[in-house]
């Protein structure tokens, strides 16, 4: 397993990131619901990874059901004496509570959801905390001095965002600066040989500001497996056939050309198309770690080989302009007049 420092903070995580979003069995209630595995299943995946080289675990407060996916993994990490061996993350932000101020980006939710977080994980600290999404009925000021008390009282250490829009990324890498508050170090968003509109404004701000990328779906929720083919409806009991709204989404031309060059580059590498998308994204610029999910030790056993899988330069050129999308105005008008003119 290789290291990289997370963006341009000094902490090194690994290049794979073992995502803790399946953990737990949630019931008919949650949007979890059949969708993960069982305590002792998240425990052996944990066990297993570990000794793999991870040492990076993603979670959320509200995967799973009230903290579920959390308690599953406190319990691990209560157990197995590794807590000071790994970088633990989690995140904030969607509904918790019924009441008014269950959700958002408020101090008073931060200051509480933070707590319960530790508590559910059962550790003095969070590594990196992350806001799931902007909240834009909350001032970012009032977010990040909250975020920034969390880390001077020592409760976590580093702080990071997720699905921002560019601008209010920017904007508060600005307030941070100017106000002395601990800044975001991370961004996690959706990123994919499928999805790669991060490219046009968040990989260039990343790179000037100094944020690690942490991609999440980079399989597109399974559809980068090459489970799916041309022309036929989801495979019965597979996660997008569960949701037809997303396989919907991913059934469309220019996805299957990707699909139909990813499975070339698959039968070339010998590796499978999963361990080919997850290779794609190790290569891209900025890409601290990849965040893969899993269901069981074959899933897991699978992705970790990704991380040392090669793909030759000729390869990656052509996942790349296959996956290429229509960057559209300014971008597509800016590229055209700079080569010419």
């Amino acid at each position: 397993m290789q290291y990289r420092n997370l963006g341009s903070s000094g902490v090194n995580v690994s290049t794979l990131c073992l995502g803790a979003m399946t953990f737990g069995e949630a019931d008919e209630s949650s949007f979890m619901h059949k969708v993960g595995c069982d305590e002792r299943t998240a425990h052996a995946i944990c066990d297993r990874a570990v000794e793999a080289g991870i040492n990076f675990i993603d979670v959320a407060d509200i995967y799973g059901q009230d903290g579920l996916s959390e308690r599953v993994l406190g319990s691990w990490l209560a157990a197995s004496g590794r807590r000071d061996e790994l970088v633990v993350a989690t995140k904030f932000r969607f509904r918790m509570k019924p009441h008014a101020n269950g959700s958002g980006a408020s101090r008073f939710h931060i200051v509480r959801a933070c707590d319960e977080s530790l508590k559910r994980l059962r550790t003095d600290r969070i590594d990196l905390y992350q806001i799931h999404m902007q909240d834009i009925t909350v001032p970012e000021e009032e977010t990040l001095r909250a975020l920034d008390d969390l880390v001077r009282q020592g409760k976590v250490l580093y702080i990071g965002c997720s699905n921002y829009a560019a601008y209010r990324m920017v904007q508060s890498l600005g307030i941070a600066d100017k106000r002395g508050y601990a800044g975001y170090v991370a961004l996690q968003a959706q990123y994919s040989l499928i999805e790669r509109n991060l490219e046009r404004e968040h990989i260039p701000a990343c790179r000037e500001f100094g944020l690690g990328l942490l991609p999440w779906s980079p399989l597109a929720g399974g559809f980068l497996t090459g489970k799916y083919r041309r022309g036929t409806q989801a495979p019965s009991g597979a996660r997008l056939e569960r949701t037809r709204f997303n396989y919907s989404y991913y059934d469309k031309e220019q996805n299957w050309r990707v699909l139909d060059t990813l499975l070339q580059v698959a039968e070339e590498s010998g590796g499978s198309p999963a361990q080919v998308a997850l290779a794609w994204l190790l290569r891209r610029p900025q890409v601290s770690s990849v965040i893969f999910g899993c269901r069981s030790l074959e899933q897991l056993d699978q992705n970790l080989a990704a991380e040392s899988l090669t793909l030759s330069d000729e390869q990656v050129a052509r996942l790349e302009e296959v996956s290429r999308p229509d960057w559209g105005y300014p971008y597509s008008f800016i590229r055209g007049v700079q080569e010419r003119w």
